[in-house]
């Protein structure tokens, strides 16, 4: 055992600028390895759990350190690769690491730091000799507690509360500590269970064919359902070939039987099995299984038509996976440290290039393209990860993908419990793991290589697919990542810190473990298009759909004229209702996007204008017919629907507006015979809520999915002829920079879901202004005269692709201390980038939660340093933050702000 005293660095899940420094047991000296977790004291106290960053002998020069407490795993959890890709993203999105610490880890390896109440041992000790007049000085409740105690030994806060059955203990309990009856500590709870399955197996002595011969009859005779037990397990395990000459089983080679398996088959089995198991016959035994449902790799990856082909070969020699000739290459690295794909430099097109963006027109057949790619990428033995941004489109895509890959398939993100988020975490870590590179320095020269293989029973994922969460998963062995719908804003997180973009992230991810990068869309970014037609990524394009499928034909309701000429029926023009009668008569499937949920954006009353308001953010709460509430969508305070106005009193209140809830609604009014279902944030709360919608859709039992845009995104269904947009001016006139391209993306993307396999979709635009230039580009399907138009606008008035933006944000209670603040801040600013500050400004809605938010917005341009720029707004805030008048002012930044 080294005499060495080490010290580690750790990373705590807090926002805590610095890494903190502990000191390393020496009995631990010989264990301790970078990626591990240790629980360490931080502040008063308090017990956290901390991830070891580095291992060196320097002791800290600002405190003395403490000893770390434990260490909780056998092996690093967290490798060199991941620590690569947290520096970065905290670096650049200007955000603390333990920020990035708490967004990567599933809450099941994030240990929560419980309160338990223990008796104080002296008091135990002095019980026997206390007076009774002294023990008569405890009340009631104080009673309930120490017996409570004297029986559970240890109580959790949540525990006393039941026993005492009132919310608030602590008075309670600071009595008793004062007393010094009980004690307060911390104690970590593991949150992470592994699955545990009971299973069945033949003992030795009824493995043998001399007792088998005996076994038989006898079960035969006195207990035919323990028969009916064996002959099942026997049939189940597979375990016979051949018999004996008295036509008993000869059992061998088999497969693992669960008991529940058995208990299935066999009414009343539970009894049986376990007299055969007293018997000497059976027995049970317990291990760790997997929570995830297993598939067989059965199917072929389909060919792909000659235009998939040469698109797919393109992508491989762009990417230089397929041989050419060397003077036509020139291989070079498309990412610079620190920068994401707004900022990275590249040279001309004929190079070998790290990213490549795939510009396919919806329904083109970009998948069967990445799965090519997948194909490849697994046979060198790399890992690939497939990120979307819709938890909603991964219940689809993944039931492709597991026809071709089977078990080698693993879906991560949010909706998963915390138990089979670890288990996907594990199950990454022990694929393919390379341990020579998850040693830390110390290790390198002391130590021998770590055994990171976690659970060899568990079968390995080669090929995740996941939401933006899975971007942190403990890859080690990297060869592809394929974003798939890169344009969308859901890859943005926006809040808490870390404010990352999946996409950039992504692109950083594969430059880390030297892989490559696939960017697939409709309707690209203009960030991503831009790098592409300036050479910066690889580009290929597909101009036509699969199979010879053409575009959908897109038609204009021109709301505003069927309102004056009184033809409106509800929200719905005549043009729509009579093609989605068309549609139902066809047996045909319809799809109808409106991108707000709930039934009425607001209620209003006619005399006086009067709103209800939340009054808790300045925004008027929407209502929900279901729940028969009127709901803010930002903080969820609730209220009835009034019978009258708050302001003049008079009852004509009115419902204003329409949601995805009223549209399906009167759509039952309209078509009473047709199957409606509705598809928003309200209708997929539960886990396999967006996969029982699709599969009904798919499977026909669904005739019009009224949905937001979880149903504009990357969905595939073949009988679906229709599409309605209802409300496209919704979109255009919302106050961003970057609302045309979205309105554009969002229509040309919904649109895309009309006309698969042999027939012509139809889509129905509904607007008051059909004139309007991007709605005109949506109908003739022309992405190049949108990013045209839009990158002009963005050069004249210096937004991306031509310039960074950083946006600061300011949040606190008083309105005047909001003020206050953000004007001192911005004139500190204006001092350094001069006209490059915008605001200080309020947001659309400025109040949220009852806190007061104002926004600054610095410009940079694309060739200036943003490591500069970034230094001098963080050594800002610094000073900002250390004013007393302001130390009570939140600060958020977000970098790249969507």
């Amino acid at each position: 055992m080294s005499r060495t005293t080490y010290f580690v660095d750790v990373v705590l899940p807090l926002a805590v600028p610095n890494l903190y420094t502990y000191r390393v047991p020496y009995d631990w000296n010989d264990i301790i390895e970078v990626g591990k977790r240790v629980v360490v004291q931080f502040g008063r106290g308090k017990l956290y759990s901390a991830l070891v960053r580095n291992i060196h002998e320097i002791p800290p020069k600002q405190y003395e350190a403490k000893y770390i407490d434990s260490i909780l795993d056998e092996h690093p959890i967290v490798n060199l690769k991941q620590f690569a890709l947290w520096d970065w993203m905290s670096q650049y999105y200007m955000c603390h690491i333990g920020d990035v610490m708490v967004a990567a880890l599933p809450g099941g390896l994030r240990l929560a730091s419980e309160t338990k109440i223990v008796l104080n041992p002296e008091y135990i000790s002095q019980k026997d000799v206390i007076e009774g007049d002294q023990i008569e000085t405890f009340s009631d409740k104080e009673h309930l507690i120490i017996e409570a105690l004297e029986v559970r030994t240890v109580l959790s806060i949540n525990e006393v509360s039941e026993i005492l059955e009132q919310k608030t203990v602590y008075p309670i309990l600071k009595i008793l500590i004062e007393k010094g009856v009980v004690l307060i500590h911390e104690e970590l709870k593991e949150k992470f269970k592994p699955k545990i399955e009971s299973f069945v197996r033949i003992t030795e002595y009824a493995n043998d064919e001399e007792n088998l011969k005996t076994v038989f009859p006898l079960l035969e005779k006195k207990a035919p359902k323990q028969l009916d037990v064996l002959i099942a397990y026997i049939k189940l395990s597979e375990r016979y070939s051949q018999t004996t000459a008295n036509n008993l089983p000869i059992i061998s080679s088999h497969k693992e039987v669960k008991k529940s398996e058995i208990i299935k088959m066999i009414s009343g089995a539970e009894a049986a099995l376990k007299s055969l198991v007293q018997k000497n016959i059976l027995e049970v035994y317990e291990r760790e299984v997997g929570r995830f449902t297993s598939y067989d790799n059965a199917n072929k990856i389909s060919q792909l038509n000659d235009v998939q082909q040469q698109v797919y070969e393109s992508i491989q020699e762009q990417f230089g996976w397929k041989k050419v000739e060397s003077s036509k290459l020139k291989v070079e690295s498309s990412i610079v440290a620190g920068e994401p794909q707004s900022t990275i430099n590249q040279q001309p097109s004929t190079s070998i290039k790290d990213v490549v963006l795939l510009h396919g027109v919806t329904s083109s057949g970009k998948t069967e393209i990445y799965v090519k790619l997948i194909e490849q990428a697994i046979a060198q033995g790399k890992q690939v990860l497939y990120l979307l941004p819709e938890i909603a489109l991964t219940t689809q895509i993944i039931n492709r993908l597991r026809k071709y890959f089977g078990d080698t398939v693993g879906v991560y993100h949010s909706k998963f419990n915390g138990n089979e988020r670890v288990e996907v975490w594990n199950n990454v870590l022990n694929a393919g793991v390379d341990s020579s590179k998850l040693h830390s320095s110390k290790s390198e020269s002391s130590k021998s290589e770590p055994d990171t293989t976690l659970n060899s029973k568990l079968s390995n994922f080669k090929l995740i697919v996941g939401a933006r969460s899975s971007l942190f998963l403990p890859f080690s062995n990297l060869g592809l990542v394929i974003v798939d719908e890169e344009h969308d804003t859901s890859y943005k997180q926006y809040d808490p810190a870390p404010r990352y973009n999946a996409r950039d992230g992504a692109i950083y991810l594969a430059h880390i473990h030297k892989a490559k990068t696939l960017l697939g869309s409709a309707t690209p970014s203009i960030e991503s298009y831009y790098n592409a037609q300036e050479g910066k990524y690889g580009f290929v394009e597909i101009p036509q759909r699969f199979g010879g499928v053409q575009m959908p034909e897109i038609l204009i309701a021109d709301v505003k004229e069927a309102t004056r000429k009184k033809l409106m029926k509800s929200h719905f023009s005549p043009l729509l209702l009579d093609t989605v009668t068309l549609a139902l008569q066809n047996k045909e499937q319809i799809i109808l996007f409106q991108n707000r949920r709930g039934f009425a954006p607001q209620l209003e009353c006619n005399i006086c204008a009067w709103i209800p308001q939340c009054s808790n953010c300045d925004v008027s709460l929407t209502y929900h017919k279901a729940s028969n509430q009127l709901r803010c969508h930002y903080c969820g305070y609730s209220i009835k629907p009034p019978n009258k106005c708050g302001a003049c009193g008079d009852t004509n209140v009115r419902m204003k507006g329409f949601g995805t809830e009223k549209i399906e609604e009167e759509l039952s009014i309209f078509y009473p015979k047709a199957k409606i279902a509705r598809m928003d944030l309200d209708t997929t709360r539960s886990k396999f809520a967006h996969q029982h919608i699709i599969q009904d859709f798919e499977d026909g039992n669904i005739d019009i999915l009224v949905g937001t845009q979880m149903v504009t995104k990357g969905l595939d269904f073949d009988n679906v002829s229709m599409v309605g947009i209802l409300n496209a001016d919704s979109m255009l006139n919302f106050p961003d920079f970057r609302s045309f391209e979205r309105s554009f993306q969002l229509m040309a993307q919904v649109s895309g879901r009309a006309g698969r396999k042999n027939k012509r979709g139809k889509v129905i635009i509904q607007t008051q202004n059909p004139d309007h230039s991007i709605i005109q580009d949506v109908i003739h399907t022309n992405f190049l005269s949108m990013y045209t138009n839009q990158l002009l606008d963005r050069k004249n008035f210096n937004y991306p692709p031509f310039y960074r933006l950083i946006e600061i944000t300011l949040i606190h209670r008083d309105v005047n201390m909001v003020n206050a603040s953000a004007k001192f801040l911005a004139d500190e600013l204006k001092h350094h980038f001069a006209k490059r500050v915008l605001g200080p400004e309020f947001p659309v809605v400025s109040r949220i939660r009852n806190l007061y938010h104002k926004n600054i917005l610095l410009k940079i341009e694309r060739d200036a340093s943003v490591v500069q720029v970034k230094k001098i707004v963080t050594n800002l805030l610094v000073q900002f933050k250390s004013s007393s008048d302001y130390k009570s002012v939140r600060v958020q930044i977000d970098v790249d702000p969507m």
